[in-house]
């Protein structure tokens, strides 16, 4: 069995060749995105085990997922649906700030995923299950199958990471959104939320605000994630900043909160230290942001340990 389970939305994504409103691009690259999946492809790349756990359409986009997954070496757990598409988005070509995203995914063969699709998931000598708060702003079956793959995690012993990953559109309303977030973050061992979800979450931006309140909640660690600034920590009795590695150019941002994800959860499997684990965490952010895609700049582990030698001093 895989060291790490993951459950989510795989998509296909076509990213604009050319600068400009989406409605006003002509050309776009196709490539695979979604949270978890970026998360799943860095955890690989490093040289860990993964279980991906979806429904994909029987359409040519659950065909190019599942063919791109297994290319990547990943485990997949995949149920078919017939009666459902397979989930798609455009994202447009931006030189600062967030790209503009459109979703569709209303209805998708992800979004049906139940409590009865868990029962079927292979939990067996797995060490840890990370999730997002995507698949819960889905659907409720989606939210109920959330809450039972945390439950199984708990039956097999194993670690239960948790990034916030908001996504407000998706959600029926702003309080369901709030109220089902910090639930989940509750039954996790490691939290990872950014500031600005903490704000919205909680009312916050201060990383040890934010990093208190999940702990208050039950999160045995929880790692702030600042942005360029890095990483404030809060776990094991330590409370601590970590500076981040400064990025020439960012050419999109989105993604480098999974590759976050990556540095903290491969660490853990590794046996490093704290420090360790958000300087990795830290620098796989800092390589994500500098290409574009979501996951395509994710590194192999000699790519990560020699952009971390090199830019060691610039931090």
């Amino acid at each position: 069995m895989s060291e790490v389970i993951l459950f989510g939305e795989p998509m296909a994504m076509f990213v604009a060749k050319t600068p400009g409103r989406l409605h006003e691009v002509e050309e776009f690259t196709r490539l695979l995105a979604g949270a978890e999946v970026n998360v799943a492809i860095g955890l690989k790349r490093l040289g860990h085990s993964v279980s991906y756990v979806t429904k994909l359409g029987t359409d040519p986009f659950g065909t190019y997922i599942e063919e791109k997954l297994k290319k990547e070496g990943i485990d997949t757990q995949i149920t078919k649906d017939d009666q459902h598409f397979t989930g798609y988005q455009l994202k447009n070509k931006v030189f600062e700030g967030d790209p503009e995203v459109f979703y569709y995914r209303k209805n998708s063969a992800a979004s049906c995923l139940s409590e009865e699709d868990v029962e079927k998931v292979d939990f067996e000598g797995a060490r840890v299950l990370h999730l997002t708060g995507i698949p819960p702003a889905l659907s409720q079956s989606c939210r109920n199958a959330t809450y039972r793959m945390i439950e199984r995690a708990r039956e097999n012993g194993m670690l239960v990471t948790f990034d916030p990953n908001l996504r407000p559109t998706l959600w029926e309303s702003k309080s369901v959104m709030i109220r089902t977030i910090n639930d989940l973050a509750a039954r996790a061992d490691i939290v990872l939320p950014g500031t600005g979800e903490g704000k919205i979450l909680m009312g916050s931006e201060a990383p040890e605000e934010i990093a208190a309140y999940y702990r208050g909640l039950g999160a045995k660690a929880v790692v702030v994630k600042t942005g360029a600034d890095g990483a404030y920590v809060d776990a094991e009795g330590q409370k601590e900043t970590f500076c981040g590695f400064k990025v020439e150019q960012v050419v999109d941002t989105v993604g480098a909160g999974d590759g976050f994800a990556v540095g903290i959860i491969s660490g853990y499997l590794e046996g490093l230290s704290i420090e360790k684990m958000i300087e990795r965490a830290n620098a796989i952010g800092a390589i994500q942001v500098s290409v574009e895609s979501d996951n395509e700049g994710l590194p192999p582990q000699e790519e990560l340990q020699a952009y971390i030698e090199k830019h060691q001093n610039q931090r």
